[in-house]
């Protein structure tokens, strides 16, 4: 028996909108994750989820259903979120100020969800853990988000970035080295 999800593919393949409606329910929040974990900000977060499911809508036909669908929708996210990182330019706003390199103002405010007790309860060590994760070159970013934040295994990852496992290893090694050097200094 096929995973739910290939089934809901399948429907959504034959004009299903209600199929399709079920996977952007099922992904959306993880997929939001994973991105807001890549990009951290917000709105990109957003954007990159909008577009991961249009291209999924778009390229129903190219899903392979002997192929995990998790691991091909992560694919795309993943994806999307790589090229935007790469594609990233300084952005700066007269009204929105900052020294931050590559944000102005707007992507430095506080998210919805955060309230002055879970600033509280955001410890220093995770701070710093988040900020290291930041300074990661993008191949090494990807691969740690994937499996530390997403719980992936290599084996997921490499499907996911359709990368050799021993590439998946050696970065997951060279991002925690990478990271260890970063927090020495400041733990």
């Amino acid at each position: 028996m096929k995973p739910i999800e290939t089934r809901l593919a399948r429907l959504a393949r034959k004009g299903d909108q209600r199929a399709f409606a079920e996977i952007v329910d099922l992904y959306k929040d993880k997929l939001y994750h994973l991105a807001y974990r890549m990009m951290n900000n917000r709105q990109e977060a957003e954007d990159v989820v909008q577009e991961s499911f249009l291209r999924v809508y778009k390229h129903l036909d190219r899903y392979d259903e002997n192929q995990k669908f998790s691991t091909w929708i992560y694919r795309i996210a993943t994806n999307l979120c790589i090229d935007r990182l790469r594609k990233r330019r300084p952005v700066y706003s007269l009204d929105a100020e900052t020294d931050h390199e590559g944000l102005d103002g707007y992507a430095m405010l506080p998210s919805d969800e955060r309230t002055p007790e879970s600033e509280v309860i955001l410890s220093e060590t995770q701070r710093l853990i988040r900020d290291a994760i930041e300074t990661l070159p993008v191949k090494y970013k990807s691969v740690m988000i994937l499996r530390y934040l997403q719980d992936l295994s290599l084996q997921e990852i490499s499907d996911v970035l359709d990368l050799p496992v021993t590439t998946i290893k050696t970065r997951v090694h060279r991002g925690r080295e990478f990271m260890r050097k970063k927090l020495e200094n400041k733990l």
